[in-house]
């Protein structure tokens, strides 16, 4: 019998030293507990990244360039005529001395052409080019993005898209902040707009996650990708690189791809500022969504095998967690084995709830609580379930 001031630590005791375990109920627990450490290590390590990086900046740790170095902002866009009249001002008339914006219109079948050229009369520091429409090319997109960086006068490169709205006037002033000697790709964060319905919610977690993961690596001194709804880099280094000519030939990569093979361990930095974000419309079905992941995902095979390892772990990892509480709960005889597994349940799912909400806060985002549990499981079936079907859709799918 217990008395009621016995010690936490020996109470613990007695239970580990008193209660009898199976040989199988032990390996439950223990590969339980392996897995609940490592995703432990990531959020602590990675996901937390962003906020790290907020308080670093608050208290003035960060180093920031003093001078306000000339930009150019790059936009490729496809009949995109619609967005362009909504969110082109925006960048236009952002609060930035020196800039010049650059909209490669890429074949557009719209009035794009149009309406860049009535721009253009009001706006002298936008600049147009185009992709001939006879263009035979895999990805028209790099192609018009090299067009525009070859325009570019200025070395520090800011690349969105047409569909994206900066979250503030500042947004080029933030991100330009950051490259400092040794700086030599910025990565931000590219949101979608909040609207009700569930598979918008799920969007912007997934969106957010990973945001938190490839941010946070980058912080980590392992950067591996961008996005290029706000993503900078200098026009040297795109030289360097020899541009997009590696991976002309793929689908999609125009950001991530190039991130990955230009990062190294010292030159890449994050924007962690709230307004700094850029936002867009995210798809209104499941079919478009799967249709843009899938198209984002055929890059992953080219990225470095050092990527593509690291980010496996992760997924099994978790995947090993929620097999084994499963077989806990469930071939667990002893009460102590369903306690435990119950109890590194209820701690991860804490951690992830902290770290989570608290960056999901300071972008603006929505929290998430019980939602949070479907979508840690959803996220990598989903993801899984877009890699197989493409394995055996036809080949022959043109990309828009």
């Amino acid at each position: 019998m217990f008395h009621s001031n016995l010690h936490p630590y020996a109470a613990f005791e007695f239970f580990i030293t008193n209660v009898e375990f199976t040989n199988v109920e032990f390996i439950l627990l223990a590969t339980l507990s392996a897995a609940f450490v490592y995703q432990l290590y990531f959020y602590c390590r990675y996901l937390n990244g962003i906020w790290r990086q907020k308080k670093k900046n608050k208290k003035n740790e960060t180093i920031f360039s003093n001078s306000h170095p000339p930009v150019s902002v790059i936009i490729c866009a496809k009949n995109e005529e619609e967005n362009l009249k909504k969110y082109l001002p925006v960048i236009l008339e952002q609060d930035y001395p020196q800039y010049e914006v650059i909209v490669i219109d890429d074949a557009s079948d719209d009035n794009t052409a149009l309406l860049l050229s009535a721009f253009c009369e009001k706006y002298p520091h936008l600049y147009t080019t185009f992709v001939p429409h006879e263009t035979k090319n895999f990805s028209t997109k790099k192609l018009g993005l090299t067009l525009g960086i070859k325009a570019a006068k200025h070395d520090i490169l800011l690349l969105t898209d047409a569909d994206c709205v900066p979250e503030s006037k500042t947004w080029i002033g933030k991100m330009a902040r950051n490259f400092t000697p040794g700086t030599d790709i910025v990565l931000g964060y590219g949101a979608y707009i909040n609207h009700k319905g569930f598979l918008n919610k799920q969007i912007t977690y997934e969106t957010l996650f990973i945001a938190m993961q490839y941010m946070g690596m980058a912080a980590a001194r392992k950067a591996y990708m961008g996005v290029g709804r706000n993503l900078a880099y200098r026009k040297e280094t795109f030289k360097k690189k020899n541009g997009f000519v590696p991976f002309m030939a793929i689908r999609s990569g125009d950001d991530d791809l190039f991130v990955n093979h230009a990062a190294d361990k010292r030159n890449v930095k994050i924007e962690v500022s709230s307004e700094s974000i850029t936002r867009s419309e995210a798809k209104e079905n499941y079919r478009s969504w799967r249709y843009q992941k899938e198209r984002h995902l055929s890059a992953s095979p080219y990225y470095k095998q050092s990527t593509k390892i690291r980010l496996m772990i992760e997924p099994f990892f978790r995947a090993l967690f929620y097999l084994f509480l499963i077989l806990s709960l469930t071939f667990g005889h002893n009460w102590m084995v369903k306690a435990a597994a119950t109890f590194l349940f209820l701690v991860r799912w804490g951690v992830q709830m902290l770290i989570i909400n608290r960056t999901s806060t300071h972008f603006g985002e929505r929290k998430y609580y019980f939602s949070l549990i479907f979508f840690d499981i959803f996220q990598p079936l989903n993801t899984f379930f877009i890699l197989l079907y493409s394995k055996f859709r036809p080949k022959n799918i043109i990309w828009k």
